[in-house]
């Protein structure tokens, strides 16, 4: 479980309850922040447009590549370097078709595929090509993923705010009846609540943990690709490790000399 995006929900939802519940006057009164109504209407309407705007398959897809903002366990480049090093020792100790034998102990297709190319001989252009080819599907994915989250965002307020417009034609249609002022003003303004905290506090954060996941898995697949083409070519396994170790910043480059 990805520790940050845990914490981050929790001490939101915390400090989201404490504060209507001071607000509220005590957990006897936490129900006026409740309307069914309400609800419905903001993430009901909003989820509705987004199936209307998308692919039935592309938004149910969607929530399951939402569960990796909660359980992704981060790739360390540093790691990834080292196991393409010690590949390129194995290439150039025993041959490059010595490879064959250490993918069974990788858990990333997408490395298994690239040293496949390289083991069966595969021009380095054309490795390069379809690599960055599979690269490239795999973002598209996950531009997908954001934009749809992205989309629920966008809707969510928008849905609040016409809740707001029913709840307040619903007010002053009732003027006469002190009675019926109560239930259209919380609608009102519980439709805003309601958009507000399902964009900001859950669509929008998703997104963006999303789009980082997207860029941290285009960097290190960044690596791969480079390592294996390193690895193609015959390259000394120093000289693979010098290369590979352009893409880190200088003080994540310094750390991973400290721990050789």
């Amino acid at each position: 479980m990805d520790i940050a995006t845990f914490v981050g929900f929790l001490c939101g939802a915390t400090l989201l309850f404490y504060a209507t519940l001071g607000s509220a006057g005590g957990m006897q009164n936490m129900g006026m922040y409740w309307d069914w109504s309400s609800a419905m209407l903001v993430y009901g309407g909003t989820f509705g447009s987004v199936f209307v705007g998308f692919p039935f398959s592309d938004v149910v897809q969607v929530f399951k590549v939402a569960i990796n903002a909660f359980r992704h366990k981060p790739v360390s480049p540093v790691r990834i370097i080292n196991d393409m090093v010690r590949y390129a020792e194995v290439a150039r100790r025993d041959g490059i078709l010595a490879l064959e034998s250490v993918t069974g102990e990788i858990t990333d297709e997408f490395m298994v595929k690239g040293i496949q190319l390289a083991v069966d001989g595969t021009d380095p252009a054309l490795i390069e090509s379809i690599l960055s080819t599979e690269l490239d599907w795999i973002m598209e994915r996950h531009r997908k993923g954001k934009q749809i989250f992205d989309t629920l965002a966008k809707y969510a307020p928008a849905y609040g705010m016409l809740g707001t417009l029913i709840g307040l034609v619903a007010m002053l249609k009732n003027l006469t009846d002190p009675a019926a002022i109560g239930p259209g003003m919380a609608l009102a303004l519980l439709t805003t609540m309601y958009g507000a905290l399902g964009a900001y506090f859950v669509f929008i954060p998703v997104a963006d943990k999303l789009d980082n996941r997207s860029r941290e898995e285009y960097f290190v697949k960044q690596i791969v690709i480079r390592g294996v083409l390193s690895i193609q070519s015959g390259d000394n396994p120093r000289i693979v490790e010098q290369q590979l170790k352009t893409f880190l910043p200088p003080r994540a480059r310094a750390a991973a000399e400290r721990r050789r």
